[in-house]
């Protein structure tokens, strides 16, 4: 089932457009990357689905609806959410404030706020533990899980998430793809936007390439993977040498 589906989508800065006749479809349940170079428009492509970049052109549909013209708090409150890049946790609020805040968009009560944080310990334990610290100091790892245990609090169907692994160790990168893909199999359908190709190519189910505004080829994670020119630009992997071929002149 088609969940979210851009239809001609143009969004502009002032005269500037950065994103040129979009189409795009996120079906139920899928993990769904956007890949490409920094300046692509993958982060503008986020920001128009969730209202903070108002879409000059077209339309924007999720669940049937369109909601290109509903203000982004009303977006979050129908189940988009976004974990925008560079974790933005309010420095003066404790990891357990930061948590609660993510759920401000909804009619929640005491009880409803401390169940979905104890789902939130289900999916980072080690924020149990961090409770009463400030968000800033934790971290870089923690920030990262406490962004994403925020955007949990408020019940997406569809979780975005712009550039997770930006600044992280490999071995927090890894941890942090592997509770992604654990949270799309409690049901929660994933929109990535990811410098990291190749992890993104490993848990995502299809992938649209974006190139200066525009869709350049949307297609399966698995055929993007064969493709030798997608290996070479996106994954760095060297043309194989054919047997017979001299290796230098």
């Amino acid at each position: 089932m088609i969940m979210l589906k851009l239809n001609h989508i143009e969004s502009r800065y002032g005269q500037v457009i950065a994103l040129h006749d979009i189409d795009m479809e996120v079906n139920q349940g899928e993990i769904v990357a956007l890949l490409g170079v920094n300046g692509a428009g993958k982060s503008t492509t986020l920001k128009t689905i969730s209202g903070l970049v108002h879409p000059w052109r077209g339309t924007i549909e999720f669940e049937g609806k369109r909601i290109d013209d509903i203000q982004p708090e009303d977006i979050v409150r129908r189940g988009i959410v976004q974990v925008p890049e560079g974790r933005r946790i309010f420095p003066g609020l404790t990891v357990r404030e930061n948590l609660i805040m993510g759920a401000s968009n909804h009619k929640s009560n005491r009880q409803e706020i401390e169940q979905r944080i104890k789902y939130v310990h289900e999916i980072f334990p080690s924020l149990k533990w961090l409770d009463e610290r400030l968000g800033w100091t934790l971290s870089g790892g923690e920030q990262q899980m406490l962004a994403i245990g925020r955007g949990l609090m408020a019940y997406p169907c569809i979780l975005m998430l712009d550039e997770p692994s930006l600044g992280l160790a490999p071995k927090i990168v890894k941890q942090v793809f592997e509770t992604i893909r654990e949270i799309n199999r409690q049901g929660v359908t994933i929109l990535l936007v990811e410098q990291n190709a190749s992890l993104s190519l490993k848990i995502s189910n299809r992938v649209y390439l974006l190139e200066t505004g525009r869709v350049v080829r949307s297609d399966t994670s698995a055929n993007l993977t064969q493709d030798e020119t997608v290996r070479r630009t996106l994954l760095g992997v060297k043309r194989e040498r054919r047997l017979g071929t001299p290796s230098s002149l």
